[in-house]
């Protein structure tokens, strides 16, 4: 009867093959799950990065239509001249620097009013991105000291990409 007993024993257990098998099952269920996350995060980034990549000359500023213009001691105006080359972009960004503020504004693909901007020399207050292989001129208004820089960023496929193009000494258009 102790024989019988033995081998019902050792039948129920688990065999040293069985459960280094299923460790090694338990390893590669969590290597791929581990996988298929980290490789959502970086397709993700990179998707993110590519509409931004290559683009970097294609937002520009001219310099030669870029000025400030003194009104009176306490009042200046900026005029800048901003052309897209062959891409499509949502949205530019434009930051404005001066000794008395720093502004951004965002300029679409769409006409819209905003605030202290001005088609330049027309006047016209709804404000448009220029369209691929275009530039056009803005007038800036609203600054209590000469202009310092100005710098663009654009929105290319809905990610915010960084500034494009700058310019930091911007003369005086009376120049």
């Amino acid at each position: 009867m102790k024989k019988r007993r033995r081998s019902k024993i050792n039948k129920n257990g688990l065999s040293t093959v069985i459960i280094t098998l299923l460790l090694i099952l338990l390893s590669l269920v969590a290597i791929g799950v581990v996988w298929v996350f980290v490789s959502n995060l970086i397709n993700n980034q990179i998707e993110t990065s590519q509409s931004c990549f290559g683009n970097f000359e294609k937002i520009k500023l001219n310099g030669q239509y870029t000025c400030y213009e003194m009104i009176d001691s306490t009042h200046y105006n900026l005029r800048f001249s901003l052309s897209i080359g062959d891409i499509d972009v949502d949205s530019v960004i434009v930051s404005v620097a001066s000794a008395s503020a720093i502004k951004s504004y965002e300029i679409k693909n769409a006409p819209q009013i905003i605030g202290n901007i001005t088609m330049y020399p027309s006047g016209e207050i709804d404000i448009i991105l220029p369209k691929r292989n275009e530039g056009l001129t803005y007038n800036v208004t609203g600054f209590g000291s000469p202009i310092d820089s100005i710098t663009v960023s654009p929105t290319i496929g809905g990610s915010s990409c960084g500034v494009s193009d700058s310019i930091s000494e911007i003369a005086s258009c009376e120049l």
